[in-house]
């Protein structure tokens, strides 16, 4: 497929997939959704590729959906099915990057609003510029937070923060995003990309699988008993000891030297 709508380039294991709309802020429509579905599945396929990079262009990373989309609009008096589109593309992308193969950094450099802002928060490690900043937009419209922000929200900053987010519709900026723990990191807008690359070369060197089952181990504890958790973290480190980065993890370590993972 030729892309359109996004950006896709992949170098020394990096994976950089850029929304590519910034006339419209990068939102989502149907077509880019197509295009990311793509992109996604050569990320899944291509075991060269340790971490993914995923951003906007020009000043923004994403305004959420795109209302002017066909598929957002009334047909011959009939209101469109929003529903069908959170099941038919937003929900799968969610699960996409929070099963991918590799792990996930979101580089927020500008306004991240509605699905923009859950996909953000559905990568890995978001690292946003000074200047970026996070809106649940949907209260404005008569809606709810949807693209797992619901879900998002709260685990990363409580219900009382999480309710009044979502029903004041409040711009966040980044620096209170990292205060209070939503994202990773906010760093200057003049270090921003410097930040970001750093980040995604650490992970393109790390043990992929590793960061990859640490990641379904977090996810998987809110859900799971202590005992049920200690077993699921025993069948991770059983699977993880027989692999060829732990070996040469310990051996590295003996010889005290810097380890060379290969992901596997």
């Amino acid at each position: 497929m030729e892309f359109h709508h996004i950006l896709f380039s992949v170098e020394a294991g990096i994976a950089r997939l850029t929304l590519n709309r910034p006339d419209k802020l990068n939102s989502f429509n149907t077509d880019m959704h197509a295009e990311l579905r793509v992109a996604l599945d050569r990320i899944q396929d291509d075991a060269s590729i340790r971490v993914l990079v995923l951003s906007g262009a020009g000043r923004a990373f994403c305004a959420g959906q795109d209302l002017a989309d066909p598929a957002m609009q009334t047909v011959n008096g009939k209101q469109p099915d929003i529903g069908n589109v959170v099941e038919r593309n937003y929900k799968p992308l969610v699960l996409r990057l929070q099963n991918l193969r590799v792990p996930t950094i979101a580089a927020v450099n500008g306004i991240a609003a509605g699905a923009g802002a859950s996909v953000a928060l559905a990568c890995d490690l978001v690292v946003a510029s000074k200047s970026a900043s996070f809106l649940q937009a949907f209260s404005k419209i008569g809606l709810i937070p949807d693209t797992g922000g619901t879900w998002f929200l709260p685990q990363r900053v409580g219900m009382a923060r999480a309710m009044g987010l979502a029903l004041l519709a409040d711009k966040l900026p980044a620096e209170k995003a990292a205060e209070w723990g939503l994202i990773w990191q906010c760093v200057e807008d003049a270090d921003f990309i410097a930040a970001v690359d750093a980040l995604a070369k650490q992970l393109s060197t790390a043990p992929t699988k590793a960061l990859v089952r640490t990641r379904q181990a977090l996810h998987a504890a809110p859900g799971h008993t202590l005992e049920q958790q200690l077993s699921f973290e025993g069948g991770c480190m059983r699977e993880l000891g027989w692999s060829p980065d732990y070996a040469e993890g310990v051996q590295a370590f003996m010889e005290k030297r810097a380890p060379k993972f290969t992901g596997e």
